[in-house]
């Protein structure tokens, strides 16, 4: 073989292949495999978006709207003596809408009294307690509070969590609101279930305080269960040398059960002839101060919370009381090639709305998408579709009456992911979708300004607010002119 001749005509090849891509480059399309090139295991797709743009693409006239809200100024009344300045559709932030939760802060930073809770739904953002754990940290370290808050049995992101260790056994069954429409038992506020129907095997679950500020210990551990006609079930653990069995009573939609009033370092617990009764979570707080609830789950679209059982849901408001719900969605609904989202935002007001119906007096804030970046022209720039998105989520919270945190101009706008993968140190992945611990750290200091700055401007109204006086009553015993007078 004539090694020469073999390296020639191989050179000839990649030479001619390159000019060949070069020649037709021009009539490639400018978004040139656009997620597929940097895979992620973090993207996936809820069932209900999925029939969501199934049912856009076949009516969309029915399915989509038109800008219902305006680009204009949005104004607001008053509330409670309160109102806040008008905005602009550009810089709307909402806090309006707010007063509420800024006044339940008040009382709990100036007297002490009570205490705040706040859900945070996301998507594979948020997985990890990313971005929540330090948006947590930063509210308990301005108002007080000792906690990680209602956690899962089982979780797909159990093992990249840093604020507790969480381990379980493989012989759980778990049904979640992304892939089950009909559950045998309610979804529990984090969109869960768990049994433990494996007769034959122990089902368990593990939990570790790890050296997190505000969270170092397992603070009240309280289990969160519902309603079966099981009355043979137990827990069984072990708080220091004492091995401790409870027995479950599953007479409510929503029960709980206090393992231990001090705090602990870790804790197993054993379930026993369990079977049938729906097993939601531990809850840790001291119930003091501030308490964050991460409820994140990858590829939501945040439609799935739609499906949330009305009674079942006030049933955990009575034992948990939210003040805030905060949505932060849109990594998993900008990966579809549309630019139009009226029908996404449709969607997410009835789901606002039935929220709201399901925890009655709480207040809302939407999170918008981040930036996302994706290769044109052989070059990484923001996608097409994040703008589009971030406008549609403005919207509905707007027509919701829920606060909005433009997480996207936060960041820095257009190109702001390159910069954050790209620079040194970087805050975020090669994916251009998700940020590292870094990033979101960033980012859940973002949103904890722009509501710390809402809530400090609340408190600058409030002392100059003006509430009617009532009046005054007069005295029931009258006193008589006095019949002699001075000259």
């Amino acid at each position: 073989m004539n090694t020469s001749k073999y390296f020639f005509q191989t050179f000839l090849v990649v030479v001619i292949s390159a000019l060949s891509f070069l020649a037709f480059k021009t009539f490639l399309p400018k978004k040139l495999f656009p997620e597929q090139t940097i895979p992620s295991k973090n993207v996936v797709v809820d069932s209900l978006l999925l029939e969501a743009i199934a049912d856009h693409n076949e009516d969309a006239v029915e399915d989509s709207i038109p800008a219902s809200i305006p680009e204009k100024v949005i104004t607001y009344t008053v509330d409670n003596g309160i109102k806040f300045p008008s905005e602009t559709f550009e810089a709307y932030t909402g806090n309006q809408y707010l007063t509420t939760f800024f006044e339940k802060l008040f009382q709990l930073e100036t007297k002490k009294e009570g205490n705040v809770r706040i859900a945070y739904f996301g998507d594979s953002m948020t997985d990890g307690d990313l971005i929540v754990k330090d948006f947590r940290t930063y509210l308990q370290e301005k108002f007080g509070g000792q906690g990680v808050g209602l956690v899962n049995i089982t979780s797909e992101s159990a093992s990249s969590r840093s604020s507790i260790t969480h381990e379980f056994s493989k012989n759980w069954k778990t049904q979640s609101y992304l892939k089950v429409k009909r559950p045998s038992k309610p979804f529990g506020v984090n969109g869960h279930v768990f049994f433990a129907n494996d007769t034959a095997n122990v089902a368990w679950v593990r939990y570790k305080a790890n050296n997190t500020r505000f969270a170092s210990e397992l603070n009240k551990p309280t289990l969160f269960y519902g309603n079966s006609s099981n009355k043979e079930g137990r827990i069984k653990y072990i708080i220091g040398t004492d091995t401790l069995s409870k027995k479950l009573s599953p007479n409510a939609l929503v029960n709980t059960l206090v393992l231990s009033e001090g705090s602990l370092k870790n804790l197993k617990v054993n379930f026993k002839k369990a079977d049938s009764i729906p097993i939601y979570g531990f809850n840790f707080d001291d119930g003091k101060g501030v308490h964050v609830d991460n409820f994140s789950n990858r590829g939501n679209s945040g439609l799935p919370i739609g499906s949330f059982d009305v009674a079942t849901m006030r049933a955990f408001h009575a034992k948990l009381d939210y003040d805030l719900i905060v949505l932060q969605y849109g990594a998993n609904v900008l990966n579809y090639g549309t630019l139009d989202y009226s029908w996404y935002e449709k969607r997410m007001a009835k789901v606002v709305a039935h929220l709201q119906e399901c925890f009655p007096g709480v207040s809302v804030l939407v999170v918008s998408t981040a930036d996302k970046s994706t290769k044109y022209d052989m070059e990484m720039k923001t996608d097409s579709a994040v703008v589009p998105l971030n406008t549609s989520q403005k919207r509905y919270a707007i027509k919701s009456q829920a606060s909005f945190v433009n997480l996207y101009t936060l960041m820095g706008g257009d190109g702001s992911m390159v910069q954050w993968v790209e620079q040194e140190p970087s805050r975020a992945n090669k994916d251009y979708t998700h940020f590292n611990h870094r990033g979101a750290k960033e980012a859940a200091h973002l949103v904890f300004t722009q509501l710390n700055q809402g809530y400090e401007a609340y408190k600058i109204l409030r002392q100059k607010r003006k509430i009617p006086q009532k009046p005054l009553k007069k005295d029931s015993v009258f006193t008589k002119n006095d019949s002699v007078y001075e000259n």
